[in-house]
């Protein structure tokens, strides 16, 4: 058990056995008595143990699951079907723009929770966004205009940002105290790639493959119903979260407050998505004029490396998280320069992905963590899908032209860009080790000491609310600072020992004790005798 101690200035009476009194039981602070000396004792409390996974957590891993496979397959179904009619450019630009309307909707989602709170209205809300998703992607496959495939991808991927959000807001809310938080990111993640690249194996493209997502995205509706009316409030916002960062409080000796780590986290998120946009658009042209195939083995190396950044994630309470991450930012800025400089292709797909598969899983783990912490949960849950989306529609154009331009160009871009990672790592405090959970219960307790009421505050309460007389105020110091006889007390007061002795029937009567042993203890402790 963890605990800490101070000593607490004693007054001179009868020493008193060993005993316990309990002076705030919401921080666990006790007070310790034994052989005359008094111990304040702050406990640090026990949470109860949170499984690493169980049905309501795996419901959640299912629903993000389903979400990356619907929202990941239907992108690249958008990106063929505008391949049979528009240019590879067109095809990059289009893309982009679907990837802004998702983010619309993943930010407009925090408004919608608000709106319809009951949980009936949110299912209705849920099936809406679901249809809508399976309309849009039914006439997607059998238009033969491309102003009509590119409106109707804008407004399926906006009903996709808000279905998605509250996938990523119901794994927050319930992944909220899990010390498997960056296992359940990455197997959720894991699972909906092997999804697609199952439906990319088995079902074949065209009418069959819109069925197979609009199935996804029927399921996918399905596990977002809440658990919860949005209204009540989260667990996480009444008890601070087990993780790693959960000292961040205005009394915290770290630095940083959870608005500002979230918004270092989104600067990082998006220099990150820049790094790996360049090379993605090279892998999407490739892709759109048939040159590569980036939807068959090399997504295998997406979920292998996301699940193990899931395990290495979670190490000590996710302390080592951002050293790994920038080690693995580190090989993806040589992945690229490496490509650019005229290494195989295939070797740059599969370092990209597999960096890939760390990235995915690092800023889905910041967000689902960061989120039950925030003013507006459901706004930052899904932040890093949304930051993430929102850098491949701002900047695709010209990343596009970066990797059409020379090579040096390139490298120097990516050197640049990798040195405004670092800058924000640092800003973000993810190369600052989080305490421990030593170091968390002495802080804890250090907290508590602080604010736990002094010796004179206590009993200044004690006799306010015993309605003491000035006099008899005198006369209660009197008898319980010194172990005099009474007659003694009497003499030094200049009283008679029947009026002292009047004084105290009258305080015993109004503090609900009995013997001035019994006196001592309540002034001292605030307890009554029993």
């Amino acid at each position: 058990m963890n605990c800490s101690s101070k000593i607490v200035k004693k007054p001179n009476h009868t020493p008193i056995e060993k005993d316990v009194f309990h002076l705030d039981e919401t921080s666990n602070i006790s007070l310790v008595i034994q052989s005359n000396t008094y111990v304040l004792l702050i406990t640090n409390p026990k949470e109860p143990p949170v499984p690493s996974f169980n049905a309501k957590l795996l419901r959640s891993i299912a629903g993000l699951a389903l979400f990356t496979f619907t929202f990941l397959g239907s992108e690249f179904f958008f990106d063929r079907q505008m391949g049979l009619l528009a240019s590879a450019e067109q095809v990059v630009s289009a893309q982009a723009a679907i990837l802004g309307a998702s983010v619309v909707g993943f930010l407009a989602y925090a408004g919608i929770s608000k709106v319809f709170k009951k949980q009936i209205q949110q299912i209705i809300v849920s099936a809406i966004e679901a249809a809508g998703i399976i309309l849009c992607l039914f006439v997607i496959a059998t238009s033969n205009d491309i102003a009509t495939m590119q409106t109707l991808g804008c407004i399926g991927f906006f009903l996709f940002g808000c279905l998605g959000a509250e996938a990523y807001w119901n794994m927050a809310y319930l992944f909220h105290r899990s010390p498997s938080l960056a296992k359940g990111a990455a197997s959720a993640y894991s699972a909906g790639i092997l999804l697609q690249f199952a439906n990319n194996l088995i079902i074949p493209s065209g009418m069959p493959e819109t069925i197979a997502l609009s199935v996804g995205v029927i399921f996918l509706c399905v596990l977002c119903i809440p658990e919860k009316n949005p209204d009540t409030k989260h667990p996480a916002q009444e008890n601070t979260p087990k993780s790693t960062d959960s000292l961040e409080t205005k009394n915290s000796p770290l630095p940083k407050q959870p608005l500002s780590k979230a918004l270092w986290s989104i600067a990082l998120i998006v220099l990150l998505a820049c790094m790996f946009s360049t090379l993605d658009n090279v892998i999407t042209l490739a892709d759109a004029q048939g040159t590569v195939s980036v939807e068959t083995w090399p997504r295998l190396l997406l979920a292998a490396s996301s699940l193990v950044a899931g395990f290495l994630f979670d190490i000590r309470e996710r302390q080592y998280m951002g050293f790994i991450m920038f080690a693995i930012t580190a090989l993806s800025t040589i992945s690229i320069l490496a490509v650019e400089a005229g290494a195989s292709p295939v070797i740059g797909l599969i370092v990209f992905y597999l960096s890939s598969g760390f990235f995915v899983t690092f800023f889905t783990t910041i967000f689902l963590q960061l989120a039950p912490r925030m003013h507006t949960p459901q706004l930052w849950a899904g932040m890093g899908r949304a930051a993430n989306n929102l850098c491949a529609f701002t900047i695709s154009g010209a990343s596009l032209a970066i990797t059409q331009s020379s090579v040096p160009v390139v490298m120097i871009a990516s050197l640049l860009l990798f040195v405004f990672v670092i800058v924000t790592f640092i800003g973000a405090g993810w190369f600052r080790l989080p305490p421990n959970e030593h170091e968390r219960a002495t802080f804890e307790a250090g907290r508590i000491a602080t604010t736990t009421p002094s010796q004179e505050e206590l009993q200044a309460a004690f006799i306010a609310r015993c309605k003491l007389t000035p006099r008899e105020v005198d006369i209660l110091h009197a008898v319980t600072t010194n172990e005099q006889p009474l007659k003694q007390v009497a003499e030094d007061m200049g009283i008679s020992l029947r009026m002292l002795q009047r004084h105290l029937t009258s305080i015993y009567t109004k503090t609900g004790t009995q013997t001035r042993a019994g006196l001592t203890r309540a002034l001292y402790f605030n307890t009554r005798e029993k």
